[in-house]
């Protein structure tokens, strides 16, 4: 069930107008005392707005019956979006809203308790992680651009060959410095040690772990090392001496997470693939490679710094994607017969869903 649209295009002021009082004493006070911005007011007003409709038509109309929803009320308001095919998601967010609302409710002794508490909506298919084949990442790893700035060149070529080496998150990739100092671990830095071919970073929750750099990497690495600052003149090559960061930009300053994501993906495109590049499709095909050269999942995990082994078994079935595929291709029997009796080509499978795992 949805508004209808040209309610939805109403500003602010009027959706507040079509609402009880009380509900617009609550969009008050998250524009005023919370200072929320206005699209977000108007998203909690949309929310609100189908939430009446709702316990209007279950006979809870009115502002009284708006403060005396129960549970099941909502758990039934949730199942009503789903049968109309809204999706998980947008099924989580407007209940998000409706939670908010009716705690400010309890806060002001209006409600006795916050009827939305404990209800979840429907669980959404997890996607699997997007990944390249071995023969793309091994393309993109070994790419060289003879146009670009040798110093650019450089940064982006280690980059990339350490995200599909290490299979660092991209917030991992840039934390990290040329060298510890005392400062690194306080700021929950990593550094790349390159006698013992490792790389010390922290991850989500502070957890701090090692990984080993391939030999390539670590080639890659001592070339960008050799011109990071030499590439530079004047105030940017003060900024990159007195700069502790591994990876910089052309202030001679920290490169973003924002920047790593958006060279790795010109690189991509650079390269010639096909597919979508950016630094976690390098963690999940650094992932998944391991998992098909080795099988050892708690290595795999310990290496991509997951906390539960739930996170890594994702894995597990593009490892069974691959397998599949390889059956499909390879056995006479596994592939279907064309109109002149013999074996046909066997389809490619495709990844069930676009988005990335969390992890």
């Amino acid at each position: 069930m949805s508004l209808p649209q040209e309610r939805e295009q109403l500003s602010f002021e009027e959706q507040c107008v079509q609402l009880p009082e009380v509900v617009q004493r609550y969009l008050v006070h998250v524009r005023v005392q919370k200072r929320l911005a206005d699209r977000t007011c108007t998203l909690y007003a949309l929310d609100l707005l189908r939430l009446q409709q709702f316990a209007q038509e279950a006979g809870q109309g009115g502002p009284e019956g708006l403060l005396a929803l129960q549970p099941v009320h909502i758990r039934r308001f949730a199942a009503q979006m789903h049968s109309a095919g809204r999706s998980p998601r947008g099924i989580a967010l407007i209940l998000s809203g409706w939670r908010s609302f009716f705690r400010w409710a309890a806060q002001q002794e209006l409600v006795p308790f916050n009827p939305v508490e404990g209800v979840r909506g429907p669980k959404a298919a997890k996607p699997l992680p997007k990944a390249l084949g071995v023969d793309d990442a091994v393309q993109l790893a070994s790419f060289h651009n003879s146009d670009a700035d040798p110093w650019i060149e450089a940064r982006d070529a280690a980059m990339t060959e350490l995200l599909y080496s290490c299979g660092l998150r991209v917030a991992e990739l840039a934390g990290l410095d040329v060298q510890p100092d005392q400062s690194t671990q306080q700021q929950g830095r990593g550094w790349i040690d390159l006698v013992a071919g490792d790389a010390h970073v922290q991850g989500k929750g502070s957890k701090r772990r090692i990984v080993p750099v391939g030999s390539k990497a670590l080639e890659a690495l001592r070339a960008w090392l050799a011109q990071r600052s030499l590439g530079l003149t004047g105030a940017a090559q003060q900024a990159a001496m007195g700069e502790p960061a591994l990876f910089i930009g052309r202030r001679g300053e920290r490169l973003s997470s924002q920047s790593v994501w958006a060279r790795i993906k010109l690189r991509g495109q650079q390269a010639g693939l096909a597919s979508g590049v950016h630094p976690h499709v390098l963690r999940h095909s650094f992932a998944s490679h391991m998992l098909q050269s080795s099988s050892d999942l708690r290595a795999v995990q310990e290496l991509l710094g997951h906390s539960s082994i739930t996170t890594t078994q994702i894995y597990t079935r593009l490892d069974f994607q691959h397998l599949a595929q390889a059956y499909e291709n390879a056995h006479p029997r596994a592939r279907r017969q064309d109109d002149g009796g013999k074996p046909a080509a066997a389809p490619v499978r495709q990844h069930d869903a676009e988005g990335d795992a969390e992890d």
